[in-house]
């Protein structure tokens, strides 16, 4: 699994750390300090999933308290953007 570059992503973290992989990441507005990623499973990780239905998640906490996390199949879920509420024939006519 590793992390992949998407639409709406405004910043990348680690870019210049070698010892890091690079992190495409949407970092919002607001005092919860949101950032939000997207990751892609390879083929196996896709059919491991498929049969165990499991994801493993490694947080790095440095020792300090742990940040509420969350994991989702959906972007939806996670965040929502105005291009959202265009419907998919409106953005034909509008290019």
């Amino acid at each position: 699994m590793k992390p992949v570059p998407f639409k709406h992503q405004n910043t990348t973290f680690a870019k210049d750390q070698p010892e890091y992989m690079p992190l495409p990441a949407l970092k919002l507005e607001g005092d919860e300090g949101h950032v939000i990623s997207c990751w892609k499973l390879s083929l196996r990780e896709r059919i491991k999933v498929l049969f165990f239905g499991r994801i493993w998640l490694d947080l790095l906490s440095f020792n300090k308290p742990l940040t509420p996390s969350f994991m989702s199949v959906n972007r939806k879920a996670v965040f929502s953007h105005p291009d959202d509420s265009i419907k998919w024939y409106k953005k034909l006519l509008i290019k």
